[in-house]
């Protein structure tokens, strides 16, 4: 059911102070976003629909793709035909100038026709196992991980500007941490810093200082972590995916107010 355009309402179960109860939650939308340049698949995004011809021309100024909208020729869109993909010519002049930042790009297309972004996560979920069973933990101690988080953040009592990354155990004992200021950064380094000391294969929680995206969910299957705990909601596309993999999605608010998205079987609420 969709609650408007861009969300979608999940079924969750809120669990605060041993109660718990079903209700509707309503989940901000994410999806892929295919940016060609001259016909040339030029870079995948994960965004909320909508206002995608402005999201490509600024991605396009931050990047130095262009400097002026006269650099652009035409921006080809059709929501009715691919909601997810765009295109934008340059001006023959200007394509010259910078054709070097164009070798550059962050996505290349794997055939000569190019890849939708919609076909790109169907193809990245064909290579990712669904996570296996097991793994339980009990409702308290997901806030005491949390917490644990809070604790150990260094960057961000002093900057309010980063994000964190904690990987526990089945035992729920530490394996690795990472700050960044990016969200995805930390990701990458708690999971490469247990991943290089030989230990990943004993994570079992991680706990997220931002929400949990499509992205960040893929990084954890990769890493065949059951449960992702974080302190605000997860996208809509968060939850579908982590719903097929048989992962464990919730977020935290305060010392006893708990959402689970999906895989509530790995949580001991009694």
């Amino acid at each position: 059911m969709s609650a408007g355009k861009h969300t979608q309402f999940y079924q969750a179960l809120r669990c605060e102070k041993g109660d718990c109860e079903i209700s509707s939650l309503e989940l901000i939308g994410e999806e892929p976003l295919m940016i060609h340049i001259d016909e040339k698949p030029y870079s995948v995004v994960m965004r909320t629909p909508g206002e995608e011809v402005v999201h490509a021309v600024g991605l396009c100024l931050g990047e130095g793709i262009i400097d002026t909208l006269d650099d652009i020729k035409t921006i080809g869109y059709d929501p009715d035909l691919d909601p997810n993909m765009i295109d934008i010519w340059l001006t023959p002049g200007h394509r010259k100038k910078i054709k070097n930042l164009l070798k550059r790009q962050s996505y290349i297309s794997q055939t000569s026709c190019g890849i939708c972004g919609k076909k790109m996560v169907e193809d990245l979920n064909q290579v990712l196992e669904p996570v296996k069973n097991g793994f339980k933990v009990d409702i308290r101690q997901i806030f005491d991980c949390v917490e644990m988080l809070s604790k150990t953040q260094n960057y961000y009592p002093r900057t309010r500007g980063s994000h964190a990354a904690l990987l526990f155990d089945h035992h729920l004992k530490m394996i690795s941490f990472a700050e960044d200021v990016g969200r995805h950064n930390a990701l990458d380094k708690a999971i490469g810093k247990a991943f290089m000391e030989k230990k990943l294969s004993e994570a079992s929680l991680l706990v997220l200082s931002s929400r949990i995206s499509y992205e960040l969910v893929q990084k954890a299957a990769r890493a065949h972590l059951p449960m992702m705990i974080s302190k605000s909601r997860p996208t809509a596309l968060a939850v579908k995916m982590g719903q097929a993999l048989n992962m464990t999605l919730a977020c935290a608010f305060g010392e006893s107010k708990l959402l689970i998205l999906c895989g509530e079987n790995r949580i001991i609420k009694e």
